[in-house]
């Protein structure tokens, strides 16, 4: 797994950030909350209850590319947490980054409302989930990067499930290429 990274994306309070870091611990690898590697104009937006459009988010997921590219360039594996929510914000992130993968944290929008009722302390607001929704483009059969799974599903089940697809990629992969 050495020099690869993984995004966790998915909407707000979909576990992008539980799952991230437990997931980072069983692979030994960096955590990085993609919500750190916000501008301050864009945390001050959310915080003020309006969703960000794609200028907005443009210098973010630069940044987040460039957080991939770094931990690779430097041999290291990293998991970040980042929404993603459409393909191009993904294929931003791809951009010269060959060992990325996603992991889609996917639920259903009643599930989410339940979840961001009972957060304390974060920008985002209740009245945002359904824009999150709106902007959403689910990973297709195309996006052979993406391992999605279900939130409902336990943190430790969902971590399990995920190195184990990434161990299952891998070998698939080196087969291909011995």
């Amino acid at each position: 797994m050495l020099g690869n990274c993984i995004i966790v994306m998915g909407v707000t309070s979909s576990g992008k950030s539980t799952v991230g870091d437990a997931l980072a611990k069983a692979i030994n690898a960096k955590f990085i909350d993609g919500d750190d590697l916000h501008p301050k104009s864009n945390i001050l937006k959310m915080a003020s209850g309006h969703p960000l459009n794609d200028d907005d988010r443009a210098p973010w997921l630069e940044r987040i590319r460039d957080a991939v590219f770094s931990l690779t360039k430097k041999n290291e594996s990293g998991v970040i947490v980042c929404s993603a929510l459409k393909k191009k914000y993904r294929d931003i992130i791809r951009e010269g980054n060959p060992n990325v993968r996603f992991v889609y944290l996917r639920g259903d929008q009643q599930l989410i409302l339940d979840r961001i009722k009972a957060r304390n302390g974060h920008f985002m607001k209740e009245s945002m989930v359904a824009s999150q929704f709106d902007a959403l483009e689910e990973p297709n059969a195309e996006e052979t990067d993406v391992i999605t799974t279900n939130i409902a599903d336990s943190v430790e089940d969902i971590v399990v499930g995920v190195v184990d697809q990434i161990a299952c990629r891998s070998q698939s992969l080196k087969s291909q290429q011995g």
